[in-house]
């Protein structure tokens, strides 16, 4: 008998890949869990595919997938039009600090790539832009000709919600920057 077989499962190891896999925002692998749980794969494995058939059973609007070598939490496909609506033209919901700085990135630095918007921000802006995109506050605006990024810019419904009428109209940034800002490179550290 292995280590692994004799390890012994935490009775919380159900509610606990809950917890993990409603705050990834990419799939995550079942190694990386098991790992980070301190349990054996294959008992990952079995209690991922196991909630995956409960949540389809009991209908749930969300689905545990097993998608790109990982696991990951997705709106349910017969979900998609109540969750867009709601994104788009549901309650009026303020945007979070990280959104808000995610669109302050975009908009003074547009065409950007998320690449770019996350090495400003120093953390993974993924969701956030996708929540800009469904919002209909940022837009695809083509590729990188070096890097084949795709880019972003902010669309005409951003300069409305912020009553520009133009980008020329967006704040200098000159007076919230630090006095040394001699020798910072792109992402704001010195170089």
């Amino acid at each position: 008998m292995t280590v692994e077989e004799t390890a012994e499962v935490p009775p919380t190891l159900r509610r606990d890949l809950e917890a993990v896999m409603m705050v990834v925002d990419q799939p995550v692998s079942e190694y990386d869990l098991a790992r980070a749980l301190g349990v054996p794969v294959a008992v990952v494995s079995e209690t991922l595919e196991s909630l995956s058939r409960e949540y389809t059973e009991q209908g749930r609007g969300f689905d545990l997938r097993a998608v790109a070598d990982g696991w990951r939490v997705y709106t349910r496909p017969e979900c998609a039009d109540i969750v867009e609506h709601f994104l788009k033209e549901g309650q009026e919901v303020r945007l979070t600090q990280a959104a808000l700085e995610t669109m302050a990135v975009v908009a003074y630095r547009q065409p950007v790539s998320r690449g770019r918007v996350s090495a400003v921000r120093g953390v993974n802006c993924d969701g956030v832009m996708r929540t800009l995109v469904l919002r209909g506050l940022i837009e695809e605006s083509g590729h990188d000709p070096e890097s084949g990024a795709l880019l972003y810019r902010t669309t005409s419904y951003f300069l409305e919600r912020l009553g520009l009428r133009s980008l020329d109209e967006l704040p200098d940034l000159a007076p919230f920057l630090p006095d040394d800002i001699e020798g910072l490179d792109d992402t704001g550290e010195h170089t």
